[in-house]
């Protein structure tokens, strides 16, 4: 029996390709978290997904296909890749009342 052990040369190309392949692939993410959803606007979390799908047009809102979106008790955290469309959103939710974490 022959003692096989893996190519040094071997790993390092992998690596160099799944590096390239993140590199690619990788983009910003931008937060914003509503605190206290409940109060102003009567099913926000299906607004969102509906506004994200491009079924609802929300004023002053450029569309966010990209809109990542994540229910808790009494927050919704939201992500994207665009900062300008989701400042815009944080602003439209802060007119109607909803208390934001600003993004992040």
């Amino acid at each position: 029996m022959t003692d096989k052990k893996p190519i040094e040369r071997r790993v390092i190309m992998a690596k160099t390709v799944a590096s390239r392949w993140l590199e690619n692939r990788v983009r910003e993410e931008h937060r914003l978290t509503i605190l206290g959803c409940a109060k102003a606007v009567n099913n926000l979390p299906n607004l969102l997904r509906s506004f994200r799908d491009g079924k609802v047009a929300m004023a002053g809102v450029e569309p966010l296909p990209d809109l990542g979106l994540q229910e808790e008790f009494d927050a919704i955290s939201l992500w994207s890749s665009d900062r300008t469309a989701l400042i815009s959103l944080k602003d439209w939710c802060e007119k109607r009342g909803l208390e934001t974490s600003g993004i992040w």
